[in-house]
């Protein structure tokens, strides 16, 4: 493995491309997926674990490789995009469950079970998404000017390690305080952090992959010396 250094200096907003949406697009399909399946607790020894694992620290995965090739700027666009798409694909399931079902239709209980969710778990998912992808992103674009781009790893999993922390902590405590005790909420945020960490950690090489070579096919490499870090700027 190892790292692309250009000369380090800051770029303008890069264009659109077809790598570009390519990734805006598995990052929404991860993202959205995830929510979905977040319902089924799977079992991994003694540990009892949210399925959504499988998936949703891709979201982290492609933050880093967005940040590190086209800016924060460029990732701080997606982020929004990701939020938007959570939003319809949870306005379109309550909809679907407030709809009558057909006097034959049997399971809407059952749909209603496994896809419905409280406004207290969706008003948490959408508060840590938000607050961990933009720390993480941010991380990562600051790390990189004082790494002076080197060091690749450093970033992708030093910014997952704090965006990643405050992700499941928010939504644990705002999804199950005063559900569960203290120690149980404790021992599942250290839990899914540190596997979201070693996840992150063993898909370092085809981070590295990934990266060196948008950055080849791209013809670019952005540095966010001059950026403006307000998660609301959308439009600058």
């Amino acid at each position: 493995m190892t790292d692309a250094r250009p000369n380090p200096r800051s770029a303008p907003l890069p264009p659109i491309s077809g790598r570009f949406l390519t990734l805006v697009a598995v990052f929404v399909a991860c993202l959205v997926v995830s929510n979905f399946i977040a319902g089924k607790i799977v079992e991994f020894g003694a540990l009892n674990l949210s399925a959504a694992l499988i998936v949703f620290p891709l979201t982290y995965i492609i933050g880093d490789v967005l940040t590190e090739v086209y800016g924060y700027r460029r990732a701080r666009q997606v982020i929004w995009l990701g939020f938007l798409g959570n939003l319809v694909a949870v306005a379109a399931v309550m909809i679907a469950i407030a709809l009558p079902p057909a006097s034959f239709y049997a399971d809407h209980e059952a749909y209603v079970t496994i896809l419905g969710q409280t406004p207290r778990i969706l008003a948490a998912s959408l508060a840590a998404y938000l607050v961990g992808e933009f720390v993480n992103s941010y991380v990562m674009a600051k790390m990189k000017i004082w790494t002076r781009g080197r060091r690749l790893w450093t970033r992708t999993i030093g910014s997952t390690v704090i965006g990643q922390s405050l992700d499941t902590t928010i939504f644990t405590v705002l999804a199950f305080a005063g559900v569960f005790p203290i120690e149980a909420i404790v021992a599942i945020v250290l839990t899914e952090w540190a596997l979201k960490c070693l996840y992150e950690a063993a898909m370092t090489p085809a981070t590295y992959a990934v990266v060196n070579w948008l950055k080849r096919a791209e013809g670019i490499d952005v540095y966010d010396r001059d950026t403006k870090f307000n998660p609301f700027a959308v439009m600058e």
